[in-house]
């Protein structure tokens, strides 16, 4: 047997070996992350100071230059093209020499688009901004039902068990909202958020966006893009993207590769945090869970949902026939959550019930304004015809 300093001696060594492997990086498999360098509106040494700082953060990162010869000690992939750079990027990730890359001004095809990640200065919190480039649907609403599934499989690829969604309030977010309501009730798992204003509901403010009110911003992508754009340079006046972490990982059915994309204005804070970012996402294996949230989303109905949106039938009815108002009454009830563009057929509905209705615009949006011992019924009849949620937003 050893005696009590042998003992000693051995654990000493072994966790001497240990320290110097964690300081060294080679404590665990290295992920290799890929950074593409042409294309920026700044100088190269933003990125390569980037790069460099998010090594020194993780040590089970390495990164890979892809680009032009510059002075550092990561390695790099000479490339003196963008358009070539890209290809040596797209074969480098289906060869598996690099399981992730960050670049710039890439083309998705149409059905992907990018999460984006911030930080909201109201309370410091990280918010996810679904989406910021590229289109998941050629339909407005569509895109932003399936930009909620993609915020959704990004944040819990991050870590987040049970992320919160809530959904920008602009045109067709009550369509959107309804839509989701539907897929959560035919068994997909939706956490839906609370906005700061004193009325709550799913759908977001801009005070909401200051806050980080949820973890997933639902939004359309030229918007998210605007988002991310005004987070990443409040503080620099615009030439310089110094927060955040980038418009983010390009999500949708069928893209096999994880690559992120960086405005070409993003300085070096935003290019460390976007590769640790990739870094995090193959690690919380995205593509994969990818994979499962989009097949679960497939069984509560997604494909009849996004069908049921792409066919507006609303508007087709309202126009085949005239329909006259009622008698007119006192309308003091109010009834929410309706489409702003929908507003005045959701009028025309109640009135071929022979409910007399208004329109109008409260502070949260467009309201239908009924008499108060009407809303029940008229609650129940827009319903019916797909304008609200079953149990409709009385105001």
């Amino acid at each position: 047997m050893m005696d009590r300093t042998a003992i000693k001696q051995e654990i000493g060594r072994t966790l001497l070996s240990l320290t110097e492997s964690m300081e060294q990086g080679n404590f665990g498999p290295k992920i290799r992350v890929g950074l593409t360098t042409l294309g920026s509106e700044l100088e190269p040494i933003h990125l390569v100071k980037g790069a460099e700082e998010a090594v020194r953060r993780s040590t089970d990162l390495e990164v890979v230059l892809i680009g032009p010869k510059v002075e550092t000690a990561l390695e790099t992939v000479e490339v003196n093209e963008e358009t070539e750079m890209h290809k040596v990027m797209e074969q480098m990730l289906d060869e598996g020499k690099i399981q992730a890359c960050v670049t710039m001004h890439y083309n998705f095809p149409i059905g992907v688009a990018t999460v984006g990640k911030v930080v909201t200065p109201g309370l410091g919190r990280e918010m996810f901004v679904a989406t910021t480039t590229g289109t998941a649907d050629t339909q407005r609403a569509a895109a932003m039902v399936k930009n909620a599934l993609y915020g959704i499989i990004t944040a819990k690829a991050m870590g987040i068990e049970k992320p919160t969604v809530g959904i920008l309030n602009l045109d067709s977010a009550r369509q959107v909202e309804r839509a989701l309501n539907t897929l959560k009730s035919n068994g997909y798992e939706i956490n839906f958020s609370e906005s700061v204003r004193s009325d709550g509901g799913s759908v977001m403010r801009g005070n909401d966006l200051l806050t980080g009110s949820a973890d997933v911003m639902v939004t359309d992508s030229l918007t998210g893009n605007i988002m991310m754009k005004v987070f990443s340079s409040y503080t620099t006046g615009g030439s310089y993207e110094a927060l955040g972490a980038g418009y983010g990982p390009g999500i949708g059915e069928g893209q096999q590769r994880i690559v992120l994309i960086l405005s070409r204005a993003s300085g070096t804070p935003v290019v460390a945090n976007a590769l640790q970012y990739a870094a995090s996402l193959v690690k919380g294996n995205v593509q994969s869970l990818m994979a499962d949230e989009l097949e679960k989303a497939k069984k509560a109905g997604l494909e009849s949902i996004l069908e049921g949106l792409q066919k507006d039938s609303k508007k087709e009815k309202a126009t085949e026939e005239e329909i006259k108002a009622p008698p007119k009454e006192i309308v003091t009830g109010n009834i929410s959550g309706i489409e702003v563009m929908d507003i005045d057929d959701a009028v025309q509905v109640l009135w071929k019930e022979g409910i007399y209705a208004e329109s109008g615009m409260g502070c949260t949006g467009p309201v239908v304004m009924v008499a108060e011992d009407k809303v029940p019924k008229s609650v129940e009849i827009l319903a019916k015809a797909g304008y609200v949620a079953g149990e409709g937003d009385v105001c």
